[in-house]
């Protein structure tokens, strides 16, 4: 058997995946299936882990519900195995709190363990045995991807909860995280138009989530959770915070306050009560409120932040529209925020007009001749740990 090695591997892209639903248009948001009832199954042992902050050991008894596991691959931990070739180092893509993820390949019909490079590229996540707080957040990722079916989410194709074993199997998303896009060294920078392609994608996601009868709550968005396939459509990844918003006549639900620092609404932060949309507050990264927002409330300013590596290579009025609307989604008032329906509508007029570029593919090829610096932001520095699942 492989091991977790303490530093993270570069990280292992595929020219292109097999999967089903790949690729879309961008101009319609397709639900493929979406749940008849108010609230995602979860088992009521399920829902005691959840929100127990005892310290017991793990138990291997807790499973997933079945009406939610039966949409999944029940894979045993032999397959995985032999899918990722023990876990070996090479086959290893990324390392975070929860554990390891690695690279791995299964056949694309049966789901049966194949040999590296035929059937189809699988990212495998795999949970550190010694996890409590993981063992909670691969629950609640396996009770919601299991049931939610979106094309701007990440696919959940299967689970392993075999003794203390806990992994998830993904599609594999080889452009990788769209932090390592935008923050690492030596990338290649996506183009403006591509960016805007990227948001309006989340958008469509956290739109997809906030209309559910349920409302789910993502709770934590941000650039290292978004995914990209190999043609840069982006998917919403990692829901083990994820959690159900209100219903009926309530209008808050109390939580502790989880997810990562800067990109919870203010409120939710101070109150640890979570209002139907404040993941559209997380749409615009508050940390980044202190420096970012004199420039984004002033057409001329706003273009002194524009990302240098673009060279020039994008619509200001595109530009302009784009940081009013994070000035909308940072209100103090939340009352006073677009509702995530509201946000994509703006950014789908905003691509439709004739002043945004609208070839991806031509805009990106003019950044190979900029070889700019990061603009000086509060962010230039930061460079992700692994591949995002």
């Amino acid at each position: 058997m492989g091991i977790c090695w303490p530093k993270p591997a570069k990280l292992a892209h595929a020219s292109s995946t097999n999967f089903s639903g790949s690729t879309k248009n961008h101009s319609k948001a397709k639900q493929e299936s979406t749940p008849s009832t108010g609230k995602l199954p979860l088992e009521s042992s399920d829902k005691a882990f959840i929100s127990s902050k005892s310290q017991t050991p793990v138990s291997s008894t807790l499973k997933p519900d079945a009406s939610v596991s039966s949409n999944l691959k029940s894979f045993t931990f032999s397959d995985l195995q032999k899918a990722t070739k023990s876990f070996r180092s090479e086959t290893l893509l990324g390392e975070g709190g929860f554990g390891c993820v690695f690279k791995g390949w299964i056949d694309e019909n049966t789901y049966a363990p194949t040999k590296p490079g035929t059937g189809i590229v699988v990212a495998i996540k795999r949970l550190k045995a010694e996890s409590f707080q993981g063992h909670k957040e691969w629950l609640a990722e396996v009770n919601y991807l299991g049931q939610l079916r979106h094309e701007n989410l990440v696919k959940l194709i299967g689970y392993c909860a075999e003794y203390e074993n806990r992994l998830l199997v993904y599609e594999f998303m080889p452009k990788g995280s769209l932090e390592n896009h935008l923050f690492r060294k030596g990338v290649q920078p996506i183009s403006w138009a591509t960016r805007m392609h990227i948001a309006m994608d989340v958008a469509r996601g956290l739109s997809f989530l906030h209309s559910l009868d349920a409302n789910v709550i993502y709770r934590d968005l941000k650039a290292s959770n978004i995914l990209l396939d190999s043609d840069y459509n982006a998917k919403l990844s990692d829901f083990g915070l994820a959690r159900d918003g209100p219903t009926g006549d309530n209008t808050h639900v109390s939580t502790r306050v989880v997810g990562t620092r800067g990109y919870a609404a203010p409120e939710y932060v101070a109150t640890g009560r979570r209002a139907m949309d404040d993941d559209r507050a997380g749409f615009s990264e508050d940390t980044l409120v202190d420096w970012a927002k004199p420039f984004l409330s002033d057409n001329r300013k706003v273009l002194r932040i524009m990302d240098t590596r673009l060279g020039g290579q994008y619509s200001k009025k595109s530009a302009q529209a784009a940081a009013a609307l994070a000035v909308q989604c940072l209100h103090t008032d939340p009352k006073n925020r677009p509702s995530m329906v509201e946000v994509l509508a703006s950014m789908e007029r905003l691509h439709a007009t004739k002043d945004t570029p609208r070839t991806p593919q031509h805009s990106q090829a003019m950044l190979d001749h900029h070889g700019i610096k990061h603009v000086n932001s509060p962010n230039k520095a930061r460079v992700s740990t692994m591949n995002s699942y």
